[in-house]
């Protein structure tokens, strides 16, 4: 099964929005249970495909569901699920379901819902830069319908209940996929992670809970989802968020000045590389493309845009490689498709 969203260019790629070059993109992730069901650790089969059918039909009836595309993963092979994993649409649980898995995604790739993870719903916007105010305002309203025609498990005094308990009360987790080369070349940056995760922050790799972080890409997320309302929790990560950004763009600017030679060859050492490899593997393209994307901030170079770069750093993903060559391919071929995907950017 081809997938059907596999042309579109996901507009959180867009580097557009506030801090685009220092934030890559911002989500805002609701997790909602429908009364009468079972959690996931108990759910039958049948439970799950009735969920999805309720679900389907209100996306239908209030009219959502022609401007969204319906993907179900039992149609699809595993490469093509990864896909959708690197294109930030499921989570790795949802690959373990995929008897009765099913995401919604609109045309942008901004707004999609997820259908029988760990959750029965989990609902999400991700936008370009940081534009937390927007994908609140996206992913609550997608909620608010589902809402209004399916009753949630709720509980008065604790709030939404989830399958698991740290995400009970809100259901909401709120994050920023941000890029902090600056800060880790300081050596700033694990006094800035301390920081963080003491006023109730975490942070991730590139693809959420469970990843590594590579390339200096941090996703900063809230640890707190009961006790304070969803505006609260996402002023918290703005305010935390605005700071860290303000920290970035500082140790950038002393790098520059006390070390510009050395920035400036790290730079266009890594630019080089790109341009002209044969061969190159996925860690290796993550920790180039981030001295690269520090270089487009700079303005050291030009003939590239923050867009371009977010374009290379997930179309270069092994999964993408997979789809775009309608097999799984060995890690010798995939290798050698890599670079010329990022060639092919690098020369337009």
């Amino acid at each position: 099964m081809a997938l059907p969203i596999k042309d579109n260019v996901p507009g959180w790629l867009e580097g557009i929005g506030d801090h685009a070059d220092v934030a890559m993109s911002s989500r805002i992730r609701l997790a909602r249970n429908l009364k009468g069901y079972p959690f996931s650790s108990k759910i039958r089969l049948e439970d799950e495909k009735q969920i999805r059918e309720e679900v389907l039909k209100v996306l239908e009836r209030e009219k959502v569901l022609p401007s969204m595309t319906q993907i179900d993963l039992k149609g699809l092979t595993l490469y093509e699920c990864k896909y959708l994993l690197e294109e930030h649409l499921i989570s790795s649980d949802l690959l373990s379901r995929r008897k009765a898995a099913t995401v919604v995604v609109d045309q942008s790739g901004q707004i999609s819902m997820m259908i029988n993870e760990e959750d029965h719903l989990r609902i999400q916007s991700i936008f370009s830069g940081f534009n937390l105010e927007s994908c609140w305002r996206e992913t609550e309203n997608l909620a608010d319908i589902i809402g209004g025609n399916l009753e949630y498990e709720f509980h008065p005094k604790f709030g939404y209940l989830t399958a698991c308990p740290t995400n009970t009360g809100t259901g909401l987790r709120a994050s920023v996929l941000i890029h902090l080369p600056g800060l880790v070349l300081t050596k700033e940056i694990q006094k800035v992670l301390r920081g963080i995760s003491q006023i109730g922050l975490t942070f991730r790799g590139l693809y959420g809970e469970g990843s590594e972080v590579l390339g200096n890409f941090f996703q900063i997320s809230n640890q707190i989802t009961i006790g304070k309302s969803e505006n609260e929790l996402i002023e918290h990560l703005s305010r935390t968020t605005d700071q860290l950004i303000e920290h970035e763009k500082n140790a950038r600017a002393i790098l520059f000045k006390d070390a510009g030679h050395y920035i400036q060859d790290k730079v266009w050492r890594a630019y080089g590389i790109l341009e002209h490899a044969r061969t190159i593997t996925s860690e290796e393209v993550m920790n180039l493309l981030s001295a690269v994307r520090l270089g487009v901030s700079m303005k050291l170079i030009k003939k590239l845009s923050v867009s371009t770069i977010n374009r290379v750093l997930i179309y270069s993903q092994d999964a993408h490689l997979d789809v775009a060559a309608g097999k799984s391919l060995n890690s010798t071929d995939r290798d050698i498709n890599r670079a010329t995907v990022i060639r092919s950017f690098f020369e337009r």
